[in-house]
Formats: structure tokens, sequence, C-alpha cells
């Protein structure tokens, strides 16, 4: 049996009829507390569970970015669908360099496992974004198991369209 994860509610709105949460947990993966995003729509219970809406979000951005500017809530309300949007890469991780530049290190996961030395025990996004997560979310959020998509759009998208 998996080891269960606790999900730490840091915010919780209502929208359209659902809610907008953001939850942090520590990932194993990517050896940090992490956020995601999760708009639950009015439906969703564990007895009901809906289809889940992995959103990839682009260079820089955070748990936030796509909650915030696309008002995507009233459309998975009225579709029924839970969507996640992850943060882009890990935050707080004291790689030295990490912060030096806008499109490396913090902001800048690119949804890859990095190989190099100082960054490959903490930049695992693409094991985060394929494994660790969608397990995360069936445990925790009324999801079906496996009823999963994935969309994005700039660096999001590049991966999204890769993984289709």
């Amino acid at each position: 049996m998996a080891e269960s994860i606790q999900l730490k509610l840091v915010s919780s709105a209502k929208c359209f009829g659902g809610l907008q949460n953001v939850y942090s947990f520590f990932s194993k993966q990517l050896q940090c507390e992490t956020r995601f995003s999760a708009y639950i729509p009015p439906k969703a219970t564990q007895q009901t569970p809906v289809p889940v809406l992995f959103w990839l979000s682009g260079l820089t951005c955070t748990e936030e970015n796509f909650y915030v500017k696309s008002g995507f809530q009233r459309y998975a309300s009225e579709h029924n669908l839970l969507v996640v949007g992850p943060d882009t890469s890990p935050r707080g991780c004291n790689i030295e360099g990490e912060d030096k530049d806008w499109d490396f290190g913090t902001g800048a996961g690119f949804y890859v496992d990095a190989t190099t030395d100082g960054y490959k025990n903490h930049y695992k996004m693409y094991s985060y974004i394929t494994k660790e997560l969608p397990g995360v979310v069936e445990d925790n959020l009324p999801v079906i198991k496996g009823a999963r998509s994935i969309s994005g759009h700039s660096m999001g998208g590049m991966i999204a369209f890769s993984e289709s």
C-alpha cells in the first residue's frame, strides 16, 4: 500500500458554485514543500467523482497564474471538471544560482528531470507531473482515477503536447 500524502489547505474561495483551493504538501520528487491549485466544481464529491484536467503554466508562473488570470472556473463548473494547476518549479531549495536568472532555476523547471549536480535532487518536474502529482490528486480529491487530461500554455503547452 502506498504511503498517503496529507494535503494542507492554504486557501479556499467560493467560485461559480465550486471551490478554488490551493494546497501544499512535501513532495518526495522535488524534496521540498510545493503547492498546487485545484478548482473543485460544485457537483464533485467522493461519491460522485469527476474527471481532472492538469493545466501546466509557462515560464516563471506559480500555481496561481492560471486560476487568477483565465476565468476558467465558470466553464469547469458548467462541465463538472476538476482543474489542477501545479507550480512550474520547486521553490526555496537554496541551490546556488537557482534565482540568478529569470529563465533558469526557480520558476523555470521546464517540466523535465534535471541531471546536473545541485539541481537533480530537486528539479524532477517530469516525474512530479507524470507520477507523483496525479497520485496525490487521485488519493485526496474527488476525481475519477485515470480520467485525466493535460494541457498548458507556453512552456507548459510544450510538455503537454509531448505527453499527448
